[in-house]
């Protein structure tokens, strides 16, 4: 995924949410709107969030060194759960909070009453903007995939991570709008409580969603089957490879992955025409997939009837190796 795409929409969406937490939190201080409140800590949250982004992205550049001999590629998805944490307390739980207060004790905006009703107007249109960006950014690189598909499946956590802050905080303006609105209507603030309530279900609804597919890119998630598929074609296209015993891959980062082989090599051949398998298999995987950045492959022998590895899918049935275990040499 592009860094440039993903950071442009982090920065349109921060500069947006900076503007907006102000606006709203004036217009919060002007009517005691609870809505009103909970959008502002809403886009405070945001704001923070985006800044994380940022921050995760610029550290995740550092060089490898001893103590990291892999690099700091996963700080981006360090600095990602962060977010799903900061939305799920500062944003939704503070909302439902605010929310069972106002519900409680309701009162109706009675002061510049046509103040929430412009922000939120003004409000939509920016955040409308900042999701346009997201959307454009995102396109450019989901190729075919759905957004559901994109958002589950995507290795680098910015884009998906601004796509749906974005939407959920153009749902919580909604939200927040018809509270206020009705509201204003009918003199009654407990509708001002429940579009509060609907914020926070909504910002608890998104964040447990970053968190679970966050979680899993933070454990470590192998490489995408499309990546797979060229990794093994290129590997059996290799001379003197007779096959693929085994195949691990883990993303160390959006754009730098691990691949570590097990192949399997004719009895015949010298240990000069192991390496030189070794040598070109790694400079075809290099080719048919750039960010494979660590590649370890272990030669072997293939043995008739032996069961496939059970930890890998990819693994080709009634292929197994001789020895030497899963710990890949390097090649």
């Amino acid at each position: 995924m592009s860094t440039e795409g993903s950071t442009k929409a982090i920065v349109a969406a921060l500069a947006a949410n900076l503007g907006i937490a102000v606006t709203k939190f004036v217009a919060f201080l002007l009517t005691g709107s609870s809505s009103m409140l909970a959008e502002s800590i809403h886009s405070v949250a945001d704001s923070g969030n985006q800044a994380l982004l940022l921050v995760g992205g610029r550290r995740a550049k550092r060089r490898a060194d001893p103590e990291h001999p892999f690099g700091y590629g996963q700080e981006r998805y360090l600095y990602a759960f962060l977010v799903a944490i900061v939305l799920f307390s500062l944003g939704g739980l503070f909302a439902l909070y605010e929310a069972w207060h106002k519900i409680s004790e309701p009162h109706p905006i009675e002061s510049w009453q046509w103040v929430p009703v412009a922000v939120l107007v003004v409000a939509i249109g920016l955040e409308s903007m900042s999701l346009r960006t997201a959307v454009r950014e995102s396109n450019a690189v989901r190729g075919n995939a759905s957004w559901v598909r994109f958002v589950r499946r995507s290795k680098s956590p910015e884009l998906p991570v601004v796509l749906l802050e974005d939407l959920g905080a153009l749902l919580g303006l909604v939200f927040a709008l018809v509270g206020v609105g009705l509201t204003l209507i009918t003199g009654n603030g407990v509708w001002d409580g429940v579009g509060t309530a609907a914020i926070g279900l909504l910002l608890v609804v998104i964040a447990v969603v970053l968190a679970v597919e966050v979680k899993s890119l933070l454990i470590g998630e192998s490489a995408s089957p499309e990546d797979l598929r060229r990794v093994r074609e290129s590997l059996v296209a290799t001379p003197d490879v007779e096959a693929v015993i085994h195949m691990r891959t883990l993303h160390l980062g959006p754009e730098d992955l691990l691949v570590a082989v097990k192949i399997a090599v004719s009895t015949d051949d010298s240990a000069a025409d192991v390496a030189r398998a070794i040598d070109a298999a790694e400079e075809r995987i290099r080719e048919a997939v750039p960010i494979a950045g660590h590649i370890y492959i272990e030669p072997d022998l293939l043995r008739a009837g032996a069961p496939a590895d059970p930890a890998a899918p990819d693994a080709p049935a009634g292929g197994g190796g001789t020895g030497g275990g899963d710990a890949p040499s390097a090649g």
